[in-house]
């Protein structure tokens, strides 16, 4: 007889192990994070859960967001379906809505094309869009004031960005994103939540995923979020995560999850994590470490130092003919 497999998203709340609760990674009370009503979902039982329902959380916030605030600020200036400037490209519907005291000059502006669906873009005051490419046809945006999105970024929605983020040049937001406030971001997300002053500054990719309070990734580090097997496997007959904890095997309910950091925890320069990874507030990963799924920490670092444990050869160099 087979052992015997627990459904997590079958689970109550109090059924969940310590392992895979919101509270174990990440301090709401210490580090307030806005959109901290994502974790307390019915429907997000887990930090697990959570990862699966931020697109439907993130639609939901914008949309109610961007109604209360359009009948708040005075001066608000708002285009429909038309350029903010000449250079600007423009394709399909769309609604943007910018505060005043917001700089407005995005490079392309793609909205939907299809009958009576439009989204909106809204940039509050002090934020900061130049040549950057937003993309309206699946979802809304919004910007934080302080934020700067530079040329050459790409944002797809849903997407909420916080206050003062700095979003760089080569950066590309393929929706369901939640950034919280001060975060630096470079490289490319999608379906993950990057809670205040967490940084992803370099290179690199990160998908299903939520990164708690000062987080760091190095660069060229990267969360893989599919199992290396399961790509080969038809989509249909792909194979959930399964994880262990006290002995008993949970199954997550999806072949996909990247990484969950609590605070603090940084992950560094071209390390990876398996499909699957855990890691307590305060976990470090050395650089060039490869770390199977499972859980890790709090206060934990883990190391891979081949030059002291004999992984490398050494030889000497022979004199070139």
């Amino acid at each position: 007889m087979g052992e015997h497999i627990a459904r997590l998203k079958a689970l109550s709340r109090e059924e969940v192990p310590a392992e895979l609760k919101p509270e174990t990674y990440f301090d709401f009370r210490g580090h307030p994070f806005a959109h901290e009503a994502l974790f307390r979902r019915p429907d997000a039982n887990s930090v697990y859960g959570a990862i699966l329902v931020i697109g439907d959380y993130a639609s939901r916030w914008l949309r109610e967001t961007i109604e209360a605030r359009r009948a708040g600020p005075k001066g608000l200036r708002v285009l429909r379906g038309s350029a903010p400037h000449a250079a600007c490209q423009v394709v399909g519907q769309f609604e943007a809505i910018v505060e005043e005291g917001a700089v407005f000059l995005p490079g392309r502006l793609v909205g939907s094309r299809k009958e009576g669906v439009c989204y909106t873009v809204y940039v509050e005051a002090g934020a900061t869009v130049i040549g950057t490419d937003l993309y309206l046809d699946a979802g809304d945006i919004y910007v934080g004031s302080g934020t700067s999105l530079e040329g050459g970024v790409g944002i797809k929605g849903p997407t909420i960005i916080g206050k003062n983020c700095e979003i760089r040049q080569g950066a590309y937001l393929r929706g369901n994103c939640i950034l919280g406030d001060g975060c630096t971001i470079r490289g490319e997300l999608k379906n993950v939540v990057l809670m205040d002053r967490a940084n992803f500054p370099h290179p690199s990719y990160l998908g299903d995923s939520v990164c708690g309070y000062m987080t760091h990734f190095g660069n060229q580090a990267t969360a893989a979020n599919l199992g290396i097997y399961e790509g080969v496997r038809e989509p249909a007959s792909r194979q959930s995560i399964k994880v262990r904890v006290g002995g008993r095997a949970y199954d997550l309910g999806s072949p996909k999850m990247g990484i969950c950091m609590g605070d603090f925890s940084q992950v560094g320069c071209n390390a990876v994590t398996d499909p699957g990874t855990f890691l307590k507030p305060y976990t470090i990963v050395y650089a060039l470490t490869r770390v199977n799924k499972g859980f890790y920490g709090p206060r934990e670092v883990l190391k891979n130092k081949p030059m002291e444990h004999g992984v490398i050869e050494r030889a000497p160099l022979e004199p070139l003919q």
